[in-house]
C-alpha cells in the first residue's frame, strides 16, 4: 500500500476552481515525487481527458495516465475544499479525486490498479466518511484501510 499511495500524496482541502487547475494541481504534486516534469505529466492527464472525462459520477474523478519514465504505479488521493465541474459522467462536481500514474508498459497492472481505486470510490460509505475527514492522516487511515480491505 505504502509503494502504491505514499502518506504524503494525501492532500485534504485542495484549492482549485477548474478541471484545468485540478489536473495542473496533481501534476505539481506528483512530480517530484515520481521524477517526472510536472508539463509530462499534466500532458498526459489531458490527453487522457480529450478521450473523454474520467469523472465517474457522484463527486468522484479517477484521472489516470501512462508514463514512458515512470518505474512503477503511483496514487494521489485528493479531497477539493469545494466541488468543481469535471465533465463527468453524471453532470455532478468533483470533489474527491484519485490521480493513478501507470508505467506505459504497465498493461494488467495499470488495469488492476485502475480497478481497484474504482470499486474503492464507488463505497458510498467510505466516501461520506472522506468527505468528514479534516486532516490529511485522517483521509489516509479511511483510503489506506479501504485499499488493504479491497486487498483482501
Amino acid at each position: 500500500m505504502q509503494d502504491f499511495l505514499p502518506q504524503v500524496s494525501i492532500v485534504c482541502n485542495l484549492k482549485a476552481t477548474s478541471k484545468k487547475q485540478i489536473l495542473q494541481e496533481l501534476a505539481r504534486r506528483a512530480a517530484p515525487m515520481v521524477g517526472i516534469p510536472e508539463r509530462m505529466i499534466f500532458h498526459h492527464l489531458l490527453e487522457r481527458e480529450r478521450l473523454g472525462s474520467t469523472g465517474i459520477g457522484r463527486g468522484i474523478a479517477i484521472p489516470h495516465a501512462r508514463l514512458a519514465d515512470l518505474k512503477q504505479v503511483y496514487g494521489m488521493f485528493v479531497r477539493l475544499n469545494r466541488p468543481v465541474d469535471f465533465d463527468s459522467v453524471d453532470d455532478q462536481p468533483v470533489d474527491l479525486v484519485f490521480l493513478l500514474l501507470a508505467p506505459q508498459d504497465a498493461g494488467a497492472d495499470h488495469l488492476k490498479a485502475l480497478a481497484r481505486v474504482t470499486r474503492l470510490m464507488r463505497n458510498e460509505q467510505l466516501c461520506a466518511k472522506l468527505r468528514g475527514c479534516e486532516t490529511d492522516d485522517a483521509v489516509y487511515a479511511l483510503v489506506a484501510g479501504g485499499m488493504e480491505m479491497d486487498a483482501a
